[in-house]
């Protein structure tokens, strides 16, 4: 029998992992190393940068998350949002390090870690309200960055979820009919 605590736990996985995968759609798409670093919008951030400060970040949460505080001493948040011109290389580098950092650590947690306590510029936090915090704000950068290879990608852009018109045949596809009543083969939800 699976605890409520574990199963708290698998649903944080399982939603940073669906966060991730829509970011890997994205990037995969873009093809040059300069759109990676143009900003569309003024006083915004580029795609290289709003990685490049998820990255620090993540390292910064997730590294001994149980133990010391969130905001490392080490961590230079304002250099994030400076704008250094990495390869598309290190951006996907940075992506997937910072990604690993936090699934590794979320994956290491035992229920029991949910009744702790931990700190993020010395607020005390509970485990489960860090968890959701992080998902709350990496789930707005990654749809940041989502947009901004829309943009950029422009007409060849290949989306991430439904396609505009095609729910009706999606949810054909999954056994549901044109109320979203299950046909029996899949559960309700």
């Amino acid at each position: 029998m699976t605890t409520l605590g574990q199963t708290v736990l698998d649903a944080a996985i399982e939603t940073f992992g669906y966060t991730k995968s829509m970011g890997d759609g994205a990037l995969a798409q873009i093809s040059t190393d300069e759109d990676l670093h143009a900003c569309p919008l003024y006083d915004g951030n580029s795609i290289s940068v709003i990685v490049k400060h998820m990255h620090g970040n993540m390292t910064s949460r997730w590294t001994d998350f149980l133990t010391s505080d969130g905001e490392k001493p080490t961590r230079c948040r304002d250099d994030e949002f400076v704008e250094d011109r990495p390869s598309k290389d290190e951006v996907l580098r940075r992506w997937e390090t910072g990604w690993a950092c936090v699934l590794g650590t979320l994956g290491a947690l035992t229920p029991a870690d949910l009744e702790k306590t931990i700190t993020i510029r010395g607020k005390p936090l509970s485990v489960p309200r860090a968890i959701m915090r992080q998902t709350e704000h990496y789930g707005y950068h990654t749809g940041q960055i989502v947009s901004l290879c829309k943009h950029l990608v422009g007409e060849g852009w290949e989306t991430l979820s439904v396609t505009r018109g095609g729910t009706a045949a999606y949810n054909a596809s999954l056994g549901y009919d044109a109320s979203g009543q299950s046909g029996g083969t899949h559960g309700a939800g």
